[in-house]
């Protein structure tokens, strides 16, 4: 090992955490926060650099769950949870109707029924012969009184955040229930996992640390020398960082078209050259158009597919285009002209004003299909927004190659053909299957998947035939084709990447390297 050689390439955090500690103690993220006033991204930083340099190693890895209240927790803390408050309004109030609680709370129908579904169950409330909501005057059950003790627990907590190693069982159980990974923006609590990774110096790590005590660096070295140093005269009496001014520096590419960007372009032109006409719309939606234009029903679990971020100011719409509204709205409640008998409940005018981030591809299509051409073929780019992990094939902004065709001859096997291009002719996948699938809006559903050669098999995008519900309120009458196909995961596999984010690397270096790929 030459000591020499490594002193020279430490940066100051790897000093810091040379000169004070040894071989023996534990060093974890937590500690260097702690002890030497260390943000969390230098702390990691610091023991991947020394880890680098043999002079760290990593000791142990521990995995922990942790449970962090929400706003929706918070306002839960403040005024009850939605239990407790449709509990108390009917002791107060006698029988009433559901529409009547949720007006007077201030409550979502949605979130009214599912919370009178649950008590009704437990035979807390129940429906009297008048169709209204009375209390059986049985005594709350044991669930309401842990959910808000652990809302209590959380919120005096010192990161508002409950540690599942510290709850017993029945409060582990509830706050499952409460808790999301995903969407937590409705939910009580956020999971959040972490791994706690403990780490120890190397003996190579003596023979640095001594030489750094002989040098006399400190780590406290300047590296940067300002305007205000200069002025003051400051520097004079100051220590600074050697620099080896024999290193070569970065390469420095002339600008070029992004890869990303031309892989976009050559999938426009190949449905372009297919006879598709290209539509687009606005990044900010309506619940209307983002999902009950597409038969999803407001209060069912299906709307749970796509995580929405909502808008705080301005929360809503001031209208929905008619006629569109009263057809979607004839069609949830009893189907309306389009042959089903619906989703059978009361269309919230107010929810479906909700302002949102569009979530979903499909929204451009629903636009589209009360203008369109029969027959006809359109699609639409559309960058998504949904509350989502971020990992290999995960990002939580993202594009989609949204697209239908109507008109009297098309089938499923028309259908088939297009993914397949899309799979092979423009992923350049190899192997393709197509699984069936469920979308409120379509029937029958098929996802298609390509299988990866490092990532394995995952969903390129998911597509159908229109329900009736769908067309004939837009006043369509023939079959329509629909497909959101992603266009990241198309690429992913193009450009020849293993994870979604190298998309948007910074790394000018890498990104010519994917240009001369494509």
């Amino acid at each position: 090992m030459e000591v020499k050689s490594i002193l020279k390439n430490l940066h100051p955090l790897e000093i810091k955490v040379l000169l004070n500690y040894s071989e023996k103690d534990v060093l974890t993220s937590e500690k260097l926060q702690k002890e030497l006033s260390y943000k969390e991204g230098h702390a990691n930083q610091a023991f991947s650099w020394l880890c680098g340099k043999n002079l760290c190693e990593e000791t142990n890895r521990v995995p922990h769950t942790y449970y962090e209240i929400t706003e929706t927790g918070k306002n839960f803390g403040e005024n009850g949870t939605i239990d407790e408050r449709v509990i108390n309004f009917v002791k107060e109030k006698g029988a009433t109707t559901l529409p009547e609680i949720a007006s007077s709370l201030g409550i979502e129908n949605k979130d009214i029924g599912s919370s009178f579904g649950l008590l009704s169950k437990e035979n807390i409330l129940k429906m009297n012969e008048e169709k209204k909501v009375v209390y059986t005057g049985n005594p709350l059950p044991n669930r309401i009184t842990l959910v808000t003790s652990l809302i209590k627990k959380a919120i005096s907590s010192q990161n508002n955040q409950l540690d599942k190693d510290d709850l017993s069982s029945d409060e582990l159980t509830t706050i499952s229930s409460l808790a999301k990974k995903r969407g937590a923006a409705d939910s009580t609590f956020k999971i959040i996992e972490r791994e706690t990774v403990s780490y120890k110096l190397t003996n190579d790590a003596k023979a640095v640390t001594a030489e750094l005590k002989k040098e006399g660096i400190t780590g406290n070295e300047i590296g940067e020398l300002s305007s205000k140093m200069l002025t003051s005269g400051e520097w004079k009496n100051s220590t600074f960082r050697s620099y080896n001014i024999a290193i070569t520096p970065a390469r420095i590419i002339p600008g070029r078209t992004n890869p990303y960007v031309q892989f976009f372009e050559s999938v426009k032109d190949k449905l372009c050259s297919l006879g598709f006409q290209e539509f687009d719309g606005p990044l900010v939606e309506t619940e209307f158009w983002n999902g009950d234009a597409l038969f999803m029903p407001q209060f069912h679990a299906a709307r749970d597919i796509h995580d929405v971020y909502r808008l705080k100011n301005p929360t809503h719409a001031k209208k929905i285009e008619e006629p569109y509204l009263s057809n979607v709205k004839a069609v949830h409640e009893n189907g309306g002209n389009s042959g089903s008998r619906g989703w059978n409940y009361s269309f919230d005018n107010e929810f479906t004003r909700r302002l949102i981030l569009r979530s979903q591809g499909t929204v451009l299509s629903a636009h589209q299909l009360h203008k369109a051409s029969i027959p006809g073929k359109y699609f639409g780019i559309a960058r998504c927004f949904r509350y989502d992990k971020v990992d290999a094939t995960h990002l939580s902004d993202f594009y989609q190659t949204e697209g239908i065709v109507l008109g009297d001859d098309v089938n499923l096997k028309t259908l088939l053909g297009f993914l397949e291009m899309f799979a092979v002719e423009i992923a350049g996948a190899t192997e393709v299957k197509y699984v069936p699938g469920y979308f409120p809006f379509t029937e029958p559903s098929i996802e298609v998947h390509i299988k990866h050669p490092v990532l394995g098999w995952f969903e390129l995008g998911g597509s159908g035939i229109f329900r009736p519900e769908v067309t004939k309120a837009m006043g369509i009458d023939v079959p329509v084709l629909a497909w959101g196909i992603g266009i990241d995961r198309m690429a992913l596999m193009a450009l020849g990447l293993n994870d979604l984010r190298q998309l948007f690397c910074e790394d000018i270096e890498q990104v010519r390297l994917r240009k001369a790929k494509f």
